[in-house]
């Protein structure tokens, strides 16, 4: 009997939470037990999570452990209780239908996978991917476009993309793989905590990747990614300050680790023509280099994220 346990983190907004649980803890194929991580040790929650029709854990942290401690709290949880499968998912997204888990391990048994992601779609526009995807030098932002990337000729390979997949909305991990590859690493809080899960899901030889045939919904993350040259290429800008310093702080860590060196050059071409030439914003351009080099040397404090 296959064990799946859900992991689901929370800070702060139980209404959007409540819609989460409420597909999660419905689906189909039921998940075997349910962790609920609150960064906010609210009570309102924990009644929550007591009400749901599963078996239930709820933890309360009174330490902010921000999205990469709580998934890597709740994550390690599900594997002491005997997860054989460990199902991700946040407080402001949700499956797209309560068939999600079963098209996941289907798709993850057709295909020898020890990690599977749906697709992250626009909550307001299911059509729309919530985060744009880059191929190369090729940007994704429609769901149906996904399928030009799968490979021609391979089994069933019209429902998978192989090699790239969505961290933590909605992913799926075994068991063996959260052994072999580790949890989200506490000090990036949040912010690429799940880009530098898949630097080490990527380099580990394990087969993973989407599935293309369902969804994840989750609020629309594309506008943080602004148009350069012409809109050949992208960078990130998050809307405030609090984002942009766990946004470059933690790609700076990032970009200096086995996997991922390899993309510095285009990561200054590209933040140094989006401040210095779109921008003019040599202030900007000042503290995003900032930011990097305390990640590069590995300087995690953060600030007051109570």
């Amino acid at each position: 009997m296959t064990t799946v346990v859900a992991v689901v983190v929370t800070h702060r907004r139980p209404e959007l939470l409540a819609e989460s649980l409420n597909v999660v803890a419905n689906q189909n194929r039921p998940v075997d037990h349910l962790i609920v991580v609150d960064n906010d040790a609210d009570p309102t929650v924990g009644e929550l999570v007591d009400g749901q029709p599963v078996e239930t854990t709820y933890i309360p942290s009174k330490h902010n452990l921000g999205g990469a401690g709580g998934f890597a709290l709740g994550m390690l949880h599900a594997l002491a209780l005997g997860a054989d499968w460990v199902w991700c998912a946040d407080d402001d997204g949700r499956p797209e239908g309560p068939e999600v888990l079963t098209m996941l391990l289907d798709c993850a048994d057709r295909h020898a996978l020890g990690q599977v992601s749906p697709v992250v779609v626009n909550i307001a526009d299911p059509d729309a991917l919530a985060f744009p995807l880059r191929r190369g030098l090729v940007w994704r932002r429609k769901r149906s476009e996904l399928f030009a990337d799968t490979q021609p000729g391979a089994e069933r390979s019209d429902d998978l993309l192989p090699d790239i997949a969505s961290l933590m909305n909605g992913a799926l991990f075994s068991a063996d793989t959260i052994e072999r590859i580790g949890v989200p690493d506490l000090r990036l809080f949040f912010r690429g905590d799940e880009v530098e899960m898949h630097r080490r899901l990527a380099r580990s030889g394990i087969a993973f990747g989407t599935c293309l045939t369902t969804a994840y919904l989750h609020p629309d993350g594309s506008d943080e990614f602004r148009p350069i040259l012409g809109g050949r290429m992208h960078t990130q800008y998050p809307d405030n300050e609090v984002k942009r310093y766990f946004t470059y702080r933690n790609r700076g860590y990032l970009m200096s680790q086995p996997g991922m060196r390899k993309l510095l050059p285009q990561e200054y071409a590209r933040f140094g023509w989006f401040f210095l030439v779109q921008q003019r914003d040599v202030a900007g351009f000042r503290e995003w280099m900032r930011l990097r080099k305390l990640g590069r040397g590995e300087r995690f404090a953060r600030p007051d994220t109570r």
